[in-house]
């Protein structure tokens, strides 16, 4: 089962796809030296088998790595991944502006 992570810049989100097939998106929006995670979602017929989790934490991860944006997590799910990865919370921006 190969997996594939992609920033699909021209769309603004992050795309999984397994095996070629598109999993889930996670759409996003810059402004300024912000970057709001907007919409997380996964195609239903594959849902419950965590890769909203592993697509979030690869666009975590790439944010990171350029170092340049701050994260706001406007999505809910999100909100929750980090609440359950508070060491992560550092690359956040707290409020707007």
């Amino acid at each position: 089962m190969a997996t594939e992570f992609s920033n699909e810049t021209d769309a603004n989100r992050y795309a999984m796809r397994i095996d070629g097939e598109l999993v889930g998106i996670l759409d996003y929006r810059i402004l300024g030296g912000a970057i709001s995670l907007t919409r997380a979602f996964t195609v239903p017929t594959h849902r419950g088998k965590g890769y909203a989790a592993q697509l979030v934490e690869h666009a975590v991860d790439d944010i990171e790595r350029t170092g340049e944006l701050r994260i706001v997590p406007m999505c809910w799910y999100v909100a929750d991944w980090f609440e359950a990865h508070p060491e992560r919370s550092g690359l956040l921006q707290r409020h707007a502006g």
